[in-house]
């Protein structure tokens, strides 16, 4: 052959190639077939599938799914050269050609697999001009896909009657496995169907398929395909299927999760099937129960502490329930959430150093420059320790920790910790923030309780993993390297908060439950909104950390909603059900802790006259070491009439002795409330000295400064005029307008009928200190 010969060869397949390429560019493939997005659990099975854009069902099947068992049947039946031929098989085609014409034998069309495929994402009318496009397009595939993938797209796109597509599909609507899962017989009943999809329906023709299966059994053990002992196990296996409803667990989740990622077939989640299954089962059968009440539903989050990932997502009681806003998802809904923020905010306070557990915070009525806060039982206690304070849930000792710690500093952290209208409404917020004065989230709030079981430490939570590798996702996970983790809190204060939470004398045990035997070990807060329009309970242990809300999606209040009544049961019903065979391991107090004698009267260490000493946890390098002064030294005449101070005390006619040493606040609600207390006499009348700064001038208790009041012309109604004040002080001195009203003792509740308009009010002490504040009556 001549070079020239050789040039002109090339040129002739070069010039085929181009024409090829631009014939494959005129007339691209069809679009890749629309699938029904289904939602697969950890362990790869399916939890929810939807019907796909044209109300099909057509389950994408995965390679790994293809079994070999399924593989062999398949291709031997259909075209056992598959793995031989460019798409099209010309001997084939020519014994079929053979037949027709001579008529011999029944008539066969010669289709491989690749054609088929081809004929099922173009379908056309049978025609010999459309069998020729067939073909083109079954060379056309196999230049773009592998023999796997066209295998795959084949078994994606078979027919099973009605509106059912694909093995995947076939086999969970009937046999609810996915094809991995089936048995032989199943296999080979799914792969006789196809070929009549109208003739041979599962669940209306069980009896010919199980004649044209065992048919095909028969052959395929004459030719060996499987071993013997497995033929004849599948001709002894009955078929009795009917259709069944496509699987629906986690409706809410497969929302969100179909909407996040659009257009994907298949979407790994973290969620375990058992316990998925379970949590929906009791938050449903629960809230039936609570429907007398006006209690129509709930939510549930498990979290697994290790991984960060969502095990249970339970959006509602009820996904159908339209009369009751089923379709709401209540992990997302942002709610008021109520006291579960106070852990968080004591947990700050720790690692600030401003508290530890023993340390006393005073429990009485307060105005915090406008906002006086109530406890939710409308009772003071005086003053209690942190420990107590949080295990009680107490409103006022908290808006004073925040109010200490400062909001900015306690809604960045939150908004560190993932909490997005507390980010945006930051600016906006008050000290009602920690009562439930903002908006979250279960999903939000579960985390932050996650977080207190790692020490501390916050990472995003895990929705999704590949499907069907959960093992692979669950080390890569616990691995921690695909997640970041801030720090938010110390790993001694999230300790110190768990060990509070963990405690059972508390008011939010729900009745009956002090003395049953299926009360969990784990820490846990309730919260109650106002108006008592959401329940919370959110409760860990060292594996799992499960978040509950309970309410109505239109917002109604019940008066039976609490948080320890109504929220709480489900959470230990779910410990005690999901949880039950979690580790019997507990928190350790980590080294970074250490212990010291403090003052059982104030919580800090002991001071120069602190007889009363316990034993509390302190942060070392971190927790105040402010010495307790509970009690003070005075100068006290002989008679006990009056006190001394240095500057005018006599040189000879006094004794020294310790009286005890109150905030005011705390020192005016013994008093009101006729509790033992020794008061200070009045100081030295004819001291010349004004003693104490502004700071020590009267606290105006009431009315609330700033504040809008209305009253009703003809009821006579009046205002209430309440101070605290220095120990020392025992007579205060009330002004309206600059006018003077009257003078009353320190402790006195006085009353007035006020004028309308602005007023300013006044009160000063004995001591010639002040205070004003301005107020507005409105009268009707």
């Amino acid at each position: 052959m001549t070079r020239q010969h050789t040039w002109r060869m090339v040129m002739a397949l070069l010039a085929g190639l181009l024409a090829l390429l631009g014939l494959d560019r005129l007339f691209p493939l069809p679009p890749a077939p629309q699938y029904s997005p289904i939602i697969s659990a950890a362990d790869g099975s399916v939890l929810h599938a939807y019907l796909n854009p044209t109300q099909k069902w057509r389950m994408k099947t995965e390679l790994r799914e293809i079994t070999p068992v399924l593989r062999k049947a398949i291709i031997e039946k259909e075209d056992r050269y598959f793995y031989y031929h460019f798409g099209v098989n010309p001997l084939a085609i020519v014994k079929a050609a053979m037949r027709n014409l001579f008529q011999e034998g029944r008539t066969t069309g010669a289709s491989t697999i690749t054609m088929q495929v081809a004929r099922l994402l173009e379908p056309k009318e049978r025609t010999v001009g459309n069998k020729l496009l067939e073909m083109l397009r079954a060379t056309q595939l196999e230049a773009h896909y592998s023999k796997d993938e066209i295998l795959q797209l084949y078994l994606n796109l078979i027919p099973y009657g009605g509106n059912v597509e694909g093995v995947k599909s076939a086999a969970l609507l009937y046999f609810q496995q996915p094809p991995d899962y089936l048995s032989l017989a199943q296999t080979v009943t799914l792969a006789i169907i196809p070929n009549r999809p109208t003739g041979l329906v599962l669940g209306k023709h069980n009896a010919a398929i199980l004649t044209e299966r065992n048919r095909w059994l028969r052959r395929f053990g004459g030719q060996n395909l499987f071993p013997k002992q497995d033929i004849a196990d599948a001709l002894q296996e009955p078929l009795d299927v009917q259709r069944h409803a496509a699987p629906a667990l986690a409706p809410h989740l497969a929302r969100r999760l179909v909407q996040r990622f659009p257009g994907q077939a298949s979407i790994g989640s973290t969620l375990q099937r058992g316990k998925q299954a379970k949590a929906e089962d009791l938050t449903r059968n629960y809230v039936r129960r609570l429907h007398a009440l006006g209690i129509t539903n709930a939510a549930v989050l498990v979290i697994n502490n290790r991984t960060r990932a969502v095990e249970a997502y339970v959006g509602s009681a009820d996904f159908g329930d339209a009369a009751n806003q089923g379709q709401n998802d209540g992990v997302q809904a942002v709610r008021s959430p109520g006291s579960t923020l106070k852990p968080f905010l004591y947990a700050l306070a720790l690692d600030r150093g401003y508290l530890t557990p023993k340390r006393l915070l005073p429990d009485v009525p307060t105005n915090f420059r406008g906002y006086r806060p109530e406890n939710f039982d409308k009772r003071c206690h005086g003053e209690v320790t942190v420990e107590r304070a949080l295990a009680y849930s107490l409103n006022i000792p908290a808006v004073g920790v925040l109010a200490e710690l400062g909001v900015p500093a306690f809604t960045d952290k939150l908004s560190q910790a993932g909490f997005r209208r507390v980010a945006r409404d930051a600016p906006h917020l008050g000290l009602s923030t920690i009562l439930g004065g903002c908006g979250a989230t279960l999903e939000e709030l579960t985390n932050l309780y996650v977080t207190l079981a790692n020490g501390g430490q916050y990472a995003s939570l895990a929705w999704t993993a590949p499907a069907g590798s959960s093992k692979i996702y669950q080390r890569r996970t616990a691995a921690g390297g695909q997640k970041e983790v801030t720090a938010l809190l110390s790993e001694s204060a999230a300790y110190l908060t768990t060990d509070i939470l963990a405690q059972l004398t508390r008011p939010d045990l729900p009745v009956g439950y002090e003395t049953s035997r299926r009360l969990p070990k784990i820490a846990w807060k309730t919260g109650t909104s106002y108006g008592r329009r959401d329940a919370w309970s959110i409760g860990y242990n060292r594996e799992y950390t499960i978040g509950v809300w309970v309410g109505n999606f239109s917002g109604h209040g019940a008066p039976a909603l609490t948080g320890s009544e109504v929220a709480t049961p489900l959470l230990f019903d779910l410990f005690n059900s999901l949880a039950y065979n979690s580790p019997n391991n507990w928190f350790l107090p980590p080294s970074s802790l250490d212990f010291r004698l403090v003052c059982a009267e104030s919580g800090r260490p002991p001071g120069e006259y602190c007889p009363n000493q316990l034993i509390d946890y302190f942060l070392p390098g971190i927790s105040s070491v402010q010495r307790c002064q509970h009690q003070r030294e005075v100068l006290l005449a002989a008679d006990g009439a009056m006190v001394y101070c240095r500057a005018c005390a006599p040189a000879a006619g006094f004794r020294r002795e310790l009286y005890p040493n109150l905030p005011p606040g705390v020192a005016a609600f013994r008093e009101t409330q006729g509790l033992p207390y020794r008061r200070l006499p009045p100081h030295n009348p004819a001291c010349q000295l004004v003693r104490g700064g502004p700071e020590m001038a009267p606290s105006i208790v009431s009315p609330l400064a700033g504040t809008d009041y209305v009253l009703n012309r003809g009821e006579g109604q009046q205002l209430l005029l309440s101070c605290t004040t220095d120990s020392e002080v025992r007579q205060v001195y009330w002004y309206v307008n600059d006018e003077f009203l009257r003078a009353a003792p320190a402790t006195e509740r006085v009353f007035f009928r006020p004028s309308a308009g602005p007023l300013k009010i006044s009160c000063a002490d004995d001591h010639g200190r002040n205070t004003d504040i301005q107020i507005t009556v409105t009268e009707l």
